[in-house]
C-alpha cells in the first residue's frame, strides 16, 4: 500500500506500525522515525502542495484535524478524489493508542496495531501503579506557546502525563484542551516546576532567558530551585505513542526516586521484552 502522512504524528503512528517504507512522501515538519527525513516534503500541515499528492498516485492519504485549519487538505482531497481518511483528533493517552489500532485497521496492520496498542497500555498501567507511590505531587506549568502565553487545560493529555509522573497541572482548573492565559496569572498559581514546548519549535531554538526576563520570574519556586526545563516538543505536543517518552521523561524529572531512569533514544514500546 503506497501511503502518504500529512501530519507528523500520523507519521509517527505508521513508523510504529512498521510501515515507513510504504510512505511516499510527508509534510514538512514530520521527522521521525528517522527515515522519513529523506522522503520528498509535500509542504507544512495547513499547506500541503495537493498538486504533488495528486501526482503520486497514493493508495491512501493519512490525513487530520489536529489543527484548526486543516479542514482545507480534507476539501482538496474529496475533489481531487484521492483516497484518504482522517485519523481521529486524540485528546485522552487512551484515545492515542486507538490511533494507533485505526490506522491498523486502514492500513491492514492490525495484529500488529492491536499488540501494540496492548502494550501501550501496560506501560501506561505501570505508571499509574508507581505514581500512586508519589506522597508529595509537583505541580507543573506547561507553556507551548509564550506570546500570548497558552498553556494546557484539564482536556488534554499533557494533564494526564502530569498525574502520572506524580504531578499536577497547576491550569488542571480550566476546563478547556487549551488555555490562552497571561504572565501573572502563571505567577500567581507558582509552579513547582516550569516545563517549557513551544509547538513546532526546536528545543535549540527556545531561549530561557524570554522567560527568565518577565516580570518577577526570579520570585518563582520553580525559578528558585532551577527546575525550567526547556523539553522537546515532540514527545509532548503530538498525539502519537511517542507520549510515552515524554511521560518517562517529565516523570523522571518530578520523582527521580521514584521512577525508572528515562533513557535517551529508548522507547519501551518498541523495545522487545
Amino acid at each position: 500500500m503506497k501511503l502518504i502522512s500529512i501530519c507528523p504524528s500520523n507519521t509517527e503512528l505508521v513508523g510504529y506500525l512498521g510501515l515507513t517504507s510504504s510512505l511516499l512522501a510527508v509534510d514538512d515538519y514530520s521527522d521521525w522515525p528517522e527515515e522519513v527525513c529523506h522522503l520528498p516534503r509535500l509542504g507544512s500541515d495547513l499547506h500541503i502542495d495537493m498538486d504533488k499528492v495528486e501526482r503520486l498516485e497514493p493508495d491512501l492519504v493519512l490525513a487530520s484535524l489536529s489543527v484548526p485549519g486543516m479542514e482545507r487538505n480534507i476539501e482538496e482531497l474529496k475533489k481531487r478524489n484521492i483516497p484518504y481518511v482522517i485519523v481521529p483528533n486524540p485528546k485522552t493517552l487512551t484515545e492515542v493508542g486507538e490511533s494507533l489500532r485505526f490506522v491498523g485497521n486502514v492500513t491492514d496492520t492490525q495484529v500488529k496495531a492491536d499488540e501494540l496498542y496492548m502494550k501501550y497500555n501496560q506501560l501506561l498501567e505501570q505508571f499509574r501503579l508507581i505514581s500512586k507511590k508519589v506522597e508529595k505531587k509537583k505541580t507543573i506549568y506547561w507553556e507551548w506557546w509564550a506570546k500570548p502565553i497558552f498553556t494546557p487545560g484539564s482536556y488534554n493529555w499533557l494533564t494526564e502525563i502530569s498525574e502520572l509522573a506524580g504531578g499536577r497541572n497547576v491550569f488542571d482548573d480550566v476546563e478547556k484542551a487549551s488555555v490562552q492565559t497571561n504572565w501573572e496569572d502563571v505567577k500567581s498559581r507558582n509552579p513547582d516546576v516550569m516545563s517549557i514546548i513551544w509547538v513546532g519549535v526546536q528545543t535549540e531554538r527556545v531561549n530561557p532567558k524570554v522567560i527568565l526576563k518577565r516580570s518577577g520570574a526570579e520570585q518563582l519556586t520553580a525559578v528558585q530551585n532551577d527546575q525550567l526545563y526547556i523539553l522537546e516538543e515532540p514527545l509532548f505536543c503530538r498525539p502519537s505513542p511517542r507520549l510515552l517518552l515524554g511521560l518517562s521523561k517529565i516523570a523522571g524529572i518530578l520523582h527521580p526516586e521514584i521512577y525508572p531512569v528515562f533513557v535517551e533514544g529508548k522507547d519501551p514500546l518498541l523495545t522487545k521484552e
